[in-house]
C-alpha cells in the first residue's frame, strides 16, 4: 500500500529525541538515599528501589502502579526474567535527570543485558529498557511488568489511530499510532501506558508486551510512557506526545445504530492540541450510500495548549442506509481528520428459528461495549448460529447462547502428524468437549486439505482424524454430528480422495470455505484446472459451490455448511472488495447460498480486527478487514446487506432460478410471507471488479462507497401485480412507478431485490418473469 507519511514516524523521532510538550512545565527534582532513587515533576514521581522496583506515584505521593521485573524471551534458551536490579542516579544524555536500573539475571540468560532508563516530566513518565544479547532473543518477547495499585474499575487496551490519505488514490484508511493500556483510580484520576506497538494477548495483570526495537548503537530498546491523564485516551497520547492537532469521533448510540428514521444523532468531534493555543475550523460532511449530501457544516472554536475542544454535531439520521460521516480539524497548515459510519437499522422479529441459515465463524471475542451489547446486535442483525462454543473456550460459553435461543457448534484443531494413539486420545477428548458444549455439529478441523487442489493431505485427515472421532462417536453414542474440517476453497481433488477412501460416510454435513478474490460471487471459472495462487481463480464462490453439488449428485447429499464466507475490505487493493462491492456480495453470496439448500452460512468475521490485538488498525494485513463491523465499531455497508438477506431470505422457500432473452440478465425466485422476492442484476459489466484505475502491484485506487461502479445500465420492462418495491443492497427501499400493469427496472451489477413482480414457470420448465422486454442497454 502507497500511503502519505504518516506522523507515527514523526512521533518515533519525536519520542527518541524525548520531545513531549506539556501545558505548563514544572521543575524535576532528584533523591537517592539508601539505595532508593527518587524522581519527581508537577503530578507524579518515581520511586526505584534495590530488587528492580521501580513506582509510580501520583501527585499525592500515592502509588498506582509498581514492577520489577523485565523478561525476555529466546529462540534457544527460552524465556527468561530478571532476578533484581540496581537503581542510581544519573541523566540522560541531554541532561535530564534519570534513573538507571541494572537488571540482574541468573545464569541461564547468558550474556544478556538490561538497562533501565527512566525519566520524568509533568504528569509523564518516560520508560525505555536498552537490551543486548544473543542473536537468538527475540525482541517481540520483550515484557516489563506492573502492578495497578487498587484501581476502580478494570484496565483497558485501547488503540490509538490516526486516518491517512492514501498517496496512491482511493479512499482513506486508519493506521495504529500507538497502543494504550489505561486505568482509572477514581472520575478524575486515570493513567495509561503508551506504547508504538503491544498485543492484548500477551498482556496480563503483571506483565505488559513491549517489544523492541533495533538500536542504531547494537541490541534492541523497549519503549513505554505512562501518562496521570483526565481526557480519553487518544487525545491523552496527541498531548503527551506533542501532536499538533488529534480528533477522535463518538456517537450517541452503540455501535451507531438507530432503530428508526428521524431520530437524533449525535456525533462529537474531540480535538486534542499537543502545541500552542489556537483557534480551530472543525468541518464536518455527511453523505448517504448514493452519495447524496446529508449534512455539511463549518464550526469555529478554540484550543488550548495541550488541551481539549469537544464539539456535538447535532444529526438526523436518514429515512435508511446508512450515513457516511467525515470532520476535519484545521488550523492553518495543520490539519487531523477521522471518519465513522451510522446507519438505521429497525428491531426485526426473525421467525426461521432452528432453520434460519445464518451464522457467525467466529465466538464474540470482541465484547464492545459488553457482550449483552454484541450478542443483541447479533440478534437484530439476524444472527442465529455460532461456529464456535464450549466452557473454558474463548468467547463467550454455550450457556450465553442457550440463554438467548441461539444454536452453537464447535470446531477444534487437530494434528494430521501424531500416532494412532494420540490421535485416538485427541478423538475422545474432543469429541467429549463437543458433547458436553452440547455443540449440534463438530467441525473436526479447520483448512487441513494443504497443499490446496492436490488432495495429498485427504488420507492422512481420514486416517489420524476423521475416522477415530467417528469410531469414538459409535462408542459413547453422543448425538453430534459430525463436519469434516473446513477446507479452505472448494478442494475437489481433496474431495475425491476423501470419498475414495471411504470418508462420505463418516460425516454428516460438508463444510467448507468459499474464499473469493476479485470476481462476483457469481463468477465460474472457466475449466476446472484452477490456479490456486495468490490471485487464482481457485479462490470463487459459485464455481466451487457448483463442483461439490456435482459430487453429491454422484455420491450422494450431505448438508453443506459454508463454515467461513467472507467479503475482505482491504484498502486500495484490487484483489478484495471495495467497501460497496463488499455490501452487494454480501447480499448475493447469501442469495445464492439460499438457492442452492445451503444449511448454514458462518460469515467470517463480525469485527475488522486480529484476535489478541482487539481494534489495532493494520491497513496491510488482509486478515484484519474481514469484518462486518468498522474498527470504531461502527457498521459497515456489509453488516446491512447480512441484516438485508436476514430478513427477506428468513422464510423464504427458493422457487428457481431466472432466464431471460438476455444471458447477461440473471435472478433468483424466492416465495416469502410478503409475496415473491425476485433478486436481478446484470453481468454487462462482467464477473471481474476492481479493473479500473492506475493498477501498481496489488494497489487499486478504491472509489468512496457512494460512487456507483457499474457503467453498463441495462433497462428490463416486466409485469408487475401492484406497486413494485425495490431493495438495494443494504435494504434502501424505493418505490417504482407501475403504469398499465407494467414497470420498467434498470439493472446492473448490483444485485437488487424486487417485491411485486410476476415470476411464473413457461411452458418449456424454465421459471421467468411475465412481461418482459428488455430495453436499450446505456452507459451512464
Amino acid at each position: 500500500m502507497t500511503s502519505t507519511l504518516s506522523r507515527r514516524s514523526l512521533l518515533g523521532a519525536a519520542l527518541a529525541a524525548g520531545v513531549v510538550l506539556v501545558a505548563e512545565a514544572t521543575p524535576i527534582s532528584a533523591f537517592a538515599a539508601a539505595g532508593d532513587v527518587t524522581l519527581t515533576a508537577g503530578g507524579i514521581s518515581l520511586l526505584a528501589s534495590p530488587g528492580g522496583r521501580l513506582a509510580i506515584r501520583d501527585a499525592g505521593g500515592v502509588t498506582r502502579s509498581a514492577g520489577s521485573k523485565f523478561q525476555v524471551k529466546d529462540s534457544v534458551a527460552g524465556v527468561l526474567t530478571s532476578t533484581g536490579g540496581t537503581p542510581t542516579l544519573s541523566a540522560l544524555a541531554d541532561g535530564t535527570p534519570a534513573i538507571r536500573m541494572d537488571y540482574t539475571f541468573d545464569a541461564a540468560a547468558g550474556s544478556t543485558v538490561v538497562t533501565g532508563w527512566f525519566s520524568v516530566s509533568t504528569s509523564h513518565a518516560r520508560l525505555e529498557w536498552r537490551i543486548t544479547g544473543a542473536n537468538t532473543l527475540l525482541p517481540d518477547g520483550f515484557l516489563f511488568s506492573r502492578a495497578i495499585q487498587a484501581p476502580t474499575a478494570p484496565d483497558d487496551y485501547i488503540a490509538i489511530t490516526e486516518w491517512i490519505r492514501d498517496a496512491g488514490g482511493g479512499i482513506p484508511y486508519e493506521d495504529t499510532v500507538g497502543v494504550a493500556h489505561t486505568s482509572t483510580w477514581s472520575s478524575s484520576l486515570h493513567g495509561l501506558f503508551l506504547l508504538d506497538s503491544s498485543r492484548q494477548a500477551w498482556t496480563n495483570a503483571t506483565w505488559v508486551h513491549s517489544p523492541g526495537v533495533v538500536d542504531p548503537a547494537g541490541g534492541w530498546t523497549s519503549r513505554a510512557d505512562f501518562f496521570f491523564s483526565e481526557t480519553r485516551p487518544s487525545a491523552t497520547a496527541t498531548i503527551g506526545r506533542g501532536r499538533e492537532l488529534g480528533i477522535e469521533l463518538t456517537t450517541n448510540s452503540d455501535f451507531n445504530l438507530y432503530e428508526s428514521a428521524g431520530a437524533p444523532m449525535q456525533l462529537t468531534a474531540l480535538v486534542a492540541n499537543g502545541g500552542t493555543a489556537k483557534s480551530v475550523d472543525l468541518e464536518l460532511w455527511m453523505r448517504s450510500f448514493d452519495g447524496v449530501l446529508l449534512a455539511s457544516t463549518t464550526v469555529t472554536g478554540s484550543v488550548a495548549a495541550a488541551g481539549t475542544w469537544q464539539h456535538t454535531f447535532n444529526l438526523t439520521a436518514p429515512a435508511s442506509g446508512i450515513a457516511l460521516a467525515e470532520v476535519v480539524v484545521r488550523s492553518g497548515d495543520d490539519e487531523a481528520f477521522a471518519r465513522t459510519n451510522l446507519a438505521v437499522l429497525p428491531a426485526y422479529d426473525y421467525q426461521a428459528g432452528a432453520d434460519s441459515m445464518f451464522g457467525i465463524a467466529n465466538y464474540p471475542w470482541l465484547q464492545r461495549p459488553s457482550a449483552d451489547a454484541v450478542l443483541d446486535l447479533w440478534q437484530r442483525a439476524g444472527i442465529s448460529v455460532v461456529r464456535i462454543a464450549y466452557d473454558g473456550g474463548p468467547g463467550l460459553p454455550p450457556s450465553a447462547f442457550d440463554a438467548r435461543g441461539m444454536r452453537h457448534n464447535i470446531e477444534l484443531q487437530p494434528s494430521l502428524t501424531v500416532t494412532d494413539t494420540e490421535a485416538a486420545a485427541w478423538a475422545a477428548d474432543k469429541l467429549a468437549v463437543a458433547a458436553g458444549a452440547g455443540a449440534g455439529y463438530f467441525e473436526v478441523g479447520n483448512e487441513l486439505n494443504r497443499p490446496f487442489n492436490t488432495g495429498d493431505a485427504a488420507q492422512a485427515y481420514l486416517d489420524k482424524v476423521m475416522r477415530p472421532v467417528f469410531d469414538r462417536r459409535a462408542v459413547t453414542g453422543d448425538t453430534v454430528k459430525l463436519m469434516n474440517n473446513g477446507l479452505a476453497g472448494m478442494d475437489k481433488p481433496w474431495v475425491e480422495n476423501f470419498i475414495a477412501a471411504g470418508g462420505w460416510d463418516l460425516i454428516d454435513a460438508f463444510a467448507y470455505h468459499p474464499g473469493r478474490g476479485n470476481f462476483t460471487p457469481d463468477y465460474i471459472p472457466p475449466g476446472d484446472d484452477w490456479d490456486t495462487g495468490a490471485v487464482g481463480t481457485y479462490w470463487n464462490f459459485y464455481g466451487g459451490l457448483k463442483q461439490l453439488k456435482a459430487l453429491m449428485a454422484e455420491h450422494g447429499a450431505k448438508e453443506i455448511w459454508l463454515t467461513e464466507a467472507y467479503a475482505p475490505t482491504k484498502p486500495n487493493s484490487w484483489w478484495h472488495d471495495t467497501y460497496r462491492h463488499a455490501a452487494e456480495n454480501v447480499l448475493l453470496s447469501l442469495a445464492l447460498a439460499k438457492a442452492e439448500g445451503i444449511r448454514c452460512v458462518c460469515w467470517y468475521q463480525f469485527h475488522d480486527s486480529v484476535l489478541g490485538m482487539p481494534q489495532i488498525a493494520d491497513p496491510d494485513n488482509v486478515e484484519y478487514h474481514f469484518g462486518l463491523m468498522n474498527r470504531d465499531l461502527s457498521p459497515k455497508p456489509s453488516l446491512l446487506a447480512y441484516a438485508t438477506a436476514a430478513r427477506v431470505l428468513d422464510q423464504a422457500v427458493f422457487r428457481g432460478q431466472l432466464t431471460f432473452a438476455d444471458p447477461l440478465t440473471s435472478g433468483l425466485w424466492f416465495d416469502t410471507p410478503d409475496g415473491p422476492a425476485v433478486v436481478l442484476w446484470n453481468r454487462a459489466d462482467g464477473y471481474i471488479l476492481n479493473t479500473a484505475g492506475q493498477r501498481t502491484d496489488w494497489h487499486f485506487p478504491a472509489p468512496e462507497v457512494w460512487v456507483d461502479p457499474w457503467p453498463t445500465k441495462t433497462p428490463l420492462t416486466v409485469a408487475a401485480s401492484s406497486a413494485v418495491r425495490e431493495l438495494d443492497a443494504i435494504g434502501q427501499a424505493r418505490t417504482l412507478p407501475v403504469t398499465n400493469g407494467k414497470a420498467t427496472l434498470t439493472l446492473d451489477g448490483a444485485p437488487r431485490i424486487y417485491y411485486g413482480l410476476v415470476p411464473h414457470v413457461s411452458g418449456t420448465g424454465t421459471h421467468t418473469l411475465a412481461g418482459c422486454r428488455p430495453g436499450r442497454r446505456y452507459r451512464r
